[in-house]
């Protein structure tokens, strides 16, 4: 069976019980399996009715949903090719990816994301509301009709086409087959296996990162061939809320929420004050001496009062029932995954690519090394070329780009994926990611550096601060831009304190505060939260020269 029939047969099994449930401020909004084939039907019929043929792209639209899962499943079913969109990225950028993709039809979740490409392309082919796709109802209220999962979806079949980011130029489409979803799925659900160990009952899983993110797709289509029920998150404004309520036994999370999650603890803590502060924070100094190898005096003793009196707490404010959360998109500070582990949350990294159907390591919940991502998973092939790029190969690797051939080459090379991440492995297998390729600086020394390292480390310790971006390349030395709230005097102190561990090209010598963040709307963050480097050097490309000027009239 392939991915698809095994997410059908599960869905059937399900019968009554809920397997996706959307969490609502009025209150939860739970899907059954008999439900939801009842809506994949519809969606199929439609489909059907539309004249759309094996091969062709449709365009999915819209927030996360039942309805949007639904429609998904029906779009692979009919042997076309999805291709999900992320909704809050602005008309001019959707209306390009579009016009790559060549759609024959595009599916809105509502009538303003369809005004909105209409004046962006007008002459975009056919748009449809999901309300006429499903009539205007969630679910439908008899059993679907039998209609099983067509025999020619086959491994090379390509089945979406996700677009990249986007952090360097033009977004591109990436091509996925059946094949890379059935090993990628079979990897995950190994690693879940480890995870959950025996149990009878249905898993919870929660969620809130947009499906047409590869890694959120993922664990969309694992949660669906489970026995588990997916609680989605409909409102970012609730999320802390909706964990709550969702009581999940595991989640995927991207950095940023977790240090945001930590940083909000830890400040809670302190603002109380007394004898919980002083315990709180005895207790992760040890925690952190003994980890570093060196451990503190009497440390057993606060780790204890720690574990009785302190860390049930926070297990309790972040999840009472968490087996742990999954992180990916980007490196985590070690520093706060030892936070959570000392608290009794185990953090799981996963380390991919959408050109590796999302995944290339994931950490085994058995052996868990804080900072790394873990080992590859299996039936793939990781190493490092002489500039210690990351390299891989196996059949989580995607076919190519969507009509870019040229592109497509540069970085499928005889048989080797070229991610553009630096990084290294240990004796253990467990890789660790320092940085991306293309954003090395190069100063005109000759030196070269990673920025992510010196900026996760500046933004962690900037209160206020919501973007640290370093530049340099082709100068004498780094200078920062540091976005948000933060008072110049932290920002410089903070800089000061950090300077004084560095070799002397990697210090900072000037920096500009700039009170506005780095967001998808002013076009300098991606889709999935990166930093648009080219468009951040383009937008402040006078407050950095200033910045070198001064430092120039500083050393003359």
């Amino acid at each position: 069976m392939n991915f698809l029939e095994k997410i059908f047969a599960q869905l059937e099994d399900a019968g009554g019980r809920a397997v996706l449930t959307e969490l609502h401020a009025s209150g939860p909004r739970p899907a059954s399996g008999t439900e939801l084939l009842a809506q994949i039907a519809t969606a199929r019929a439609f489909l059907r009715g539309a004249g759309l043929t094996r091969g062709d792209r449709c365009v999915l639209l819209a927030p996360n949903s039942v309805r949007w899962v639904a429609l998904d499943l029906a779009i692979l079913a009919e042997g076309l090719i999805a291709v999900p969109l992320y909704a809050r990225q602005s008309p001019a950028e959707l209306a390009a990816m579009m016009r790559d993709a060549g759609p024959s039809l595009i599916c809105c979740g509502d009538a303003a994301l369809r005004d909105a490409i209409t004046a962006a392309w007008p002459d975009a082919p056919r748009q449809v509301l999901f309300d006429e796709i499903f009539g205007g109802s969630r679910a439908a209220s008899s059993p679907p009709e039998r209609t099983p999962v067509r025999a020619a979806i086959f491994s090379p079949d390509v089945v979406a086409i996700l677009y990249t980011s986007g952090t360097s130029g033009e977004a591109k489409g990436v091509m996925l087959t059946a094949g890379n979803l059935d090993h990628i799925l079979g990897c995950t659900t190994a690693r879940l296996d480890l995870l959950m160990g025996e149990t009878n009952r249905p898993e919870r899983v929660f969620h809130y990162a947009p499906f047409c993110f590869a890694a959120a797709w993922i664990l969309l289509l694992s949660c669906l061939e489970r026995k588990s029920e997916l609680k989605l998150n409909i409102d970012l404004a609730r999320v802390a809320e909706d964990i709550s309520s969702a009581s999940p036994d595991y989640f995927t999370n991207v950095p940023i929420l977790l240090e945001r999650m930590r940083t909000a603890i830890e400040q809670n803590i302190e603002m109380r004050g007394g004898i919980a502060a002083k315990i709180f924070s005895s207790a992760r100094t040890s925690y952190m001496q003994r980890e570093a190898g060196r451990p503190r005096r009497l440390g057993w003793m606060w780790l204890f009062l720690a574990n009785a009196l302190i860390f049930p707490k926070i297990r309790q404010r972040v999840g009472s029932n968490l087996r742990a959360m999954l992180c990916g998109s980007a490196p985590l500070a070690r520093e706060t995954q030892l936070f959570f582990m000392m608290a009794g949350i185990p953090v799981l990294q996963i380390y991919g690519l959408t050109e590796t159907t999302a995944i290339c390591t994931m950490d085994d919940p058995r052996h868990v090394e804080p900072g790394r991502v873990g080992p590859a998973i299996p039936g793939i092939e990781i190493k490092l070329d002489e500039q210690d790029e990351i390299l891989v190969r196996g059949p989580n690797i995607f076919p190519g780009y969507w009509n870019r051939p040229a592109q497509t080459a540069e970085v499928l090379r005889e048989g080797w994926f070229h991610t553009g991440d630096q990084g290294e492995v240990n004796e253990a297998g467990n890789w660790k990611i320092i940085g991306r390729l293309k954003n090395l600086i190069i100063l005109s020394s000759g030196h070269n550096i990673a920025p992510e390292p010196l900026e996760d480390e500046l933004l962690r310790a900037i209160s206020g601060a919501q973007q640290v971006i370093l530049v340099g390349n082709g100068r004498s030395h780094l200078c920062a831009i540091v976005t948000g709230s933060a008072a110049r005097e932290q920002i410089a102190s903070q800089i000061e304190r950090i300077n004084a561990t560095l070799p002397h090209y990697r210090k900072i010598r000037k920096f500009h505060a700039e009170p506005q963040p780095c967001t998808i709307e002013n076009g300098l963050l991606t889709a999935n939260g990166k930093l648009k480097r080219d468009a951040i050097a383009a937008r402040f490309a006078g407050e950095i020269e200033q910045m070198y000027e001064k430092a120039a009239a500083h050393h003359s």
